[in-house]
Order: C-alpha cells, then sequence, then structure tokens
C-alpha cells in the first residue's frame, strides 16, 4: 500500500455520511497526514490544502469487505492482490480481508507473513489476511491460533468448507475465545447439501437441477450459536441466506450469545429465479435462495440482525463457468460491484443508508479490531465518495477483476463510486 499523501486535501460541499456517529450533513473534510485531521459543516478552509469540491455527493468510510477469495498464492489465474485491489478501489472498498482457502492455504505464520508482504508490494488499498480454522483445511486438526495472529491474521475461517465436527468446532472455539480471536464459520452441512446445484424447492424441480436445502445452513447455525454459548467465543456466521438461520441467530443474540452474522450483496438483491435458463454466473454458494428469503434477509438487515453486508468475492475463470450448470464451479466476484449493487435496496426504501454502511464498514472494522469506518478526528482518511443517483449500466468486460464472472452484467445500477482514498491518498480513479 502507498504512503499517506505529502499534502493536505480538504473536502468540501460534502455529505458527510458516517453511521458511527449517525452524522448526516452536509459539511467539509481535511485529511493531514493520512488521518481525518477535521470534519464538520465547520472546517476553515487551509491554504495548505488541495480543495475538492465534493458537489454535494456522499462521502463516507471506505468499505471494509470480509471474506473475499484473492488468489494468490495458487490460483493467480483468477485473482492476484494487485487486481483484486485495483477492483476493491473501483468499488469504494479501501480494505480487503482474504479467505484463506488458498494453495497451499493460509494456516501457519509464515505464509500469513508472505500474504502480507505481498500486499504492501502490490496492494494499493488495505489488506488483511484471515487464517485456517483449521490444518490444510481439512477439519481435523487446529491451527496455531496465537502464533497466525502475531503474524498479522485478523480472523480465522476454514472459508467455504464447513466444519462437521462438532468436537473440532469446540475446541478451535475454547482456543479462539483465550486469544479474543473471531471464529468466522460457513455454515453448510456437506452431507445434506451434497450434489446440490441450487436452492432445493420447486423452481430447482422445473429445471430438473438437484437442490440444497435451507435446513443444511441452519442446522449447523443452530449447533455452532450453542458451542459459542458453551465457550464464550467470538462467532460470527460467514453467510446467513434463509430465514430459518435468521430466527437461529436472532435467538442466539436474545440470550446475549458472542454472535453475529453476515450476508452477501448477492444474496438480499438476487434470489433462485435469476438462474433463469442455467446461468452459471448465478450460481453460489450457498445458492441464491427464495424471495421469501431474500426479503426476510433484507428486514434483518433494515432491523440491524445481520451486522455484516460483504461482496463474498469469488472469481472464476471462464473454463469453470462455462458449464453445464450442475457441474460449474460456484462463486461470483463481487468487489467492484458491493456498493452499486447494494444501494438498490436503499433506492428501494428498504434500508438506509447508514443501516447499509454500518454493515459494510463501521460494524466489520469494529469486529476485527480495525481503526476505519468512521468518520472523526484522528481516525484513517479511508474514504469513499459516491454520486448516489447516478445511473449506469454495467459492462462486465470494464471490471478490474482478473475473472469477470458477474451476476451483475448489463444490470441497470444507481450509484457510482466517485474517488476511493486510502491513508489519504486517491487509489481510485487511477493515476
Amino acid at each position: 500500500m502507498q504512503p499517506p499523501a505529502d499534502r493536505p486535501t480538504l473536502y468540501v460541499n460534502a455529505r458527510l455520511v458516517c453511521p458511527a456517529s449517525g452524522r448526516d450533513e452536509i459539511g467539509s473534510l481535511l485529511v493531514d497526514d493520512g488521518v481525518i485531521a477535521e470534519v464538520g459543516a465547520k472546517v476553515a478552509p487551509s491554504a495548505r490544502a488541495e480543495t475538492i469540491d465534493c458537489r454535494g455527493h456522499v462521502l463516507a468510510p471506505g468499505l471494509v469487505d470480509l471474506g473475499a477469495f484473492v488468489g494468490e498464492p495458487g490460483a493467480e489465474h483468477r485473482e492476484t492482490i494487485e487486481a483484486a485491489s485495483r477492483a476493491a478501489a473501483a468499488g469504494g472498498v479501501t480494505t480487503i480481508v482474504a479467505r484463506p482457502d488458498t494453495t497451499p492455504p493460509v494456516d501457519a505464520p509464515e505464509i500469513v507473513d508472505y500474504l502480507m508482504r505481498r500486499a504492501r508490494d502490490t496492494a494499493s488499498v488495505r489488506f488483511h489476511p484471515m487464517a485456517a480454522l483449521t490444518k490444510g483445511l481439512a477439519g481435523h486438526e487446529m491451527t496455531e491460533i496465537g502464533l497466525l495472529l502475531e503474524a498479522g491474521a485478523v480472523a480465522f475461517t476454514d472459508g467455504p468448507r464447513s466444519i462437521a465436527s462438532a468436537r473440532v468446532m469446540r475446541r478451535a472455539m475454547a482456543y479462539g475465545r483465550d486469544f479474543g480471536a473471531l471464529i468466522c464459520h460457513h455454515a453448510e452441512d456437506a452431507e445434506l447439501s451434497a450434489g446440490g446445484a441450487m436452492n432445493e424447492g420447486e423452481f430447482a424441480s422445473r429445471l430438473g437441477l438437484p437442490g440444497r436445502p435451507t435446513a443444511a445452513e441452519a442446522i449447523v447455525i443452530e449447533r455452532d450459536v450453542r458451542l459459542a454459548a458453551l465457550t464464550g467465543a467470538r462467532y460470527h456466521a460467514s453467510l446467513v441466506t434463509c430465514a430459518e438461520s435468521l430466527d437461529v441467530v436472532r435467538r442466539a443474540k436474545a440470550a446475549g450469545s458472542p454472535v453475529t452474522c453476515g450476508a452477501s450483496v448477492a444474496h438480499l438483491t438476487l434470489n433462485e429465479n435469476d438462474v433463469g435458463e442455467y446461468r452459471t454466473f448465478f450460481k453460489l454458494a450457498p445458492p441464491l435462495r427464495h424471495e421469501d428469503d431474500r426479503r426476510a434477509l433484507v428486514q434483518a438487515l433494515a432491523d440491524g440482525l445481520i451486522d455484516v453486508v460483504c461482496s463474498a468475492h469469488d472469481p472464476q475463470d471462464v473454463e469453470t463457468k462455462r458449464r453445464p450448470f450442475a457441474e460449474a464451479d460456484d462463486g461470483a466476484i463481487g468487489l467492484e460491484t458491493m456498493l452499486p449493487a447494494a444501494l438498490r435496496l436503499v433506492h428501494s426504501g428498504d434500508v438506509t443508508l447508514h443501516r447499509l454502511l454500518a454493515a459494510m464498514s463501521t460494524r466489520p472494522a469494529e469486529m476485527l479490531g480495525l481503526p476505519g469506518g468512521a468518520l472523526k478526528a484522528g481516525a484513517p482518511a479511508d474514504l469513499v465518495l459516491f454520486d448516489l443517483e447516478a445511473p449506469w449500466v454495467l459492462d462486465a468486460a470494464t471490471l478490474k477483476s482478473k475473472s469477470k464472472n458477474t451476476p451483475y452484467d448489463e444490470a441497470r445500477l444507481q450509484g457510482r463510486v466517485l474517488r476511493t482514498v486510502v491513508a489519504g491518498r486517491p487509489v481510485y480513479p487511477y493515476g
């Protein structure tokens, strides 16, 4: 990542939106030496500062994306740290938190150190690796949580793999609690969902495709929240996709368990009907669900039950997607489309802008112990400036990711990033 900008920058005539403080006002923000120096309706002009007129557009904390797949090491043909960071910057994401399911997996301190060095050399945004929860992502033997934290890991997960053994999960949570670590889990019973290509239900039957039931997710989350209550560990259900899972999380939170949950932008804005005529770019894991489940997710986000909205960025190459639907690989890219796609929920009136930005910036930063997510003096100057109303049509060929497997190709979107700033330095637009 580049060093802070040398010259102060004053953003004027901005709609300052900060979920952490509840701020929503027209004002100015002064950046100096990589941090926010002043913010508010009355910030004195500075002769030293470069002045940027925001023309009333939204200036907010940069987004923190929890759980993106970045191909290094081992899958550079799908994505690299450099390409992912360029895509992130174009989407207003100032911090990438990367999954550990690489080749080799991030299950040892030296691999964490390698990734941190690669990010320092090639990333234009902040980059933090998550480490594997079990060695080799095999679900049997725990990794060295303490050593991995010291090396720079910010959370622990086995990526898209669910840990089947309750005994292993309990031990991992117990050790994680002792280190104050966040345990993230992809909740899906592998036996129940084995062979499934999309959401189980009437639509899958009409298409002649095997289904993956919502029960496969809810059962694992039910087990995990009980283990979290038993151990006192900080547990995060990485992706909830159905009303059943939300009911489990709601009960756990009401009981005081240290449980959080996330949802992807795709699951909040798309449903199983978008699969249409076997469109493989809509083949995700977990799969897109019924419209009733999507509506339940949107309401849970509006109510604050869902803590985090993420991109679930999972690049796939052309060969793995241009196959029969049941044989195609799961996954879609999302770093660059995360904000504009999510703004659909704001324009529809289902979710407030404050609530959305809290789930995409403030809350993930808090959960991971990162210093971003707020517009306040002394905070890192990680910012996104965007036009809330700008209409545009997505052309997948223009996306910065190495892979182009987006479900939003040719979609009509409203809201576009104008400028992304990391440590006071503009990283988008480029050059």
